[in-house]
């Protein structure tokens, strides 16, 4: 990859300065409202929490989850009930994602990625190809994840690369930061690589 810079080590503040940045600089040269997807999990809820509170005009701010687990909104497993809680009193409108809904380009695409190289609920057994005709899928991992044994609904390869830039943040995972690596120099398939591949934007990782 020609595009791929590299952060070792960054802390949440970090990673949260990096993003308001980014945010900031889409509203100042974006009429209207923008939308973002960002990542479900542990890792990026501190991150998250930080940002929130920054000075943004959270009421232009659409953010879609990558993905979720097909879990009613209140459930503890539900990617988009946490989001919802933590963005819509900043005024954010947050997206509950659907087989029929239709996807816009993003300002910023942030993912995070697991050790078996799978993006959103793009796993190495759902095959994700970059020319995918739809914009979200409903799928099964296999294995399912025994912490969140659920079906999901992601965004496919095509949505998450219709976006002026993409981040990764891969919380400090040595094995992570080797598949990522390996990835980015187009050693393997794995979903990532799939991704990274396509990618026309610039690419940011927080290892």
């Amino acid at each position: 990859m020609d595009d791929l810079t590299l952060y070792e080590n960054a802390d949440a503040r970090r990673i949260a300065d990096w993003l308001h940045t980014q945010l900031a600089d889409s509203l100042t040269h974006t009429e209207g409202s923008i939308a973002i997807t960002i990542p479900g999990g542990s890792t990026p809820f501190p991150i998250l929490e930080d940002l929130v509170a920054r000075d943004l005009d959270w009421s232009r701010i659409a953010v879609w989850p990558n993905d979720d687990r097909i879990v009613p909104e209140d459930h503890p497993a539900s990617n988009t009930g946490k989001m919802r809680k933590l963005f819509e009193p900043a005024g954010a409108e947050v997206v509950t994602l659907t087989v029929m809904e239709r996807v816009p380009p993003f300002a910023l695409t942030w993912l995070g990625m697991g050790a078996d190289g799978h993006i959103a609920s793009l796993f190495p057994n759902t095959d994700p190809k970059v020319s995918d005709p739809e914009p979200i899928r409903r799928i099964t991992p296999d294995p399912l994840p025994p912490e969140a044994p659920f079906d999901r609904i992601t965004l496919t390869l095509p949505s998450l690369l219709a976006s002026g830039t993409i981040l990764f943040t891969l919380g400090g995972s040595a094995e992570k930061r080797a598949v990522f690596m390996a990835a980015s120099h187009g050693d393997h398939d794995l979903p990532v690589a799939r991704l990274l591949a396509a990618t026309s934007q610039p690419v940011t990782c927080f290892t």
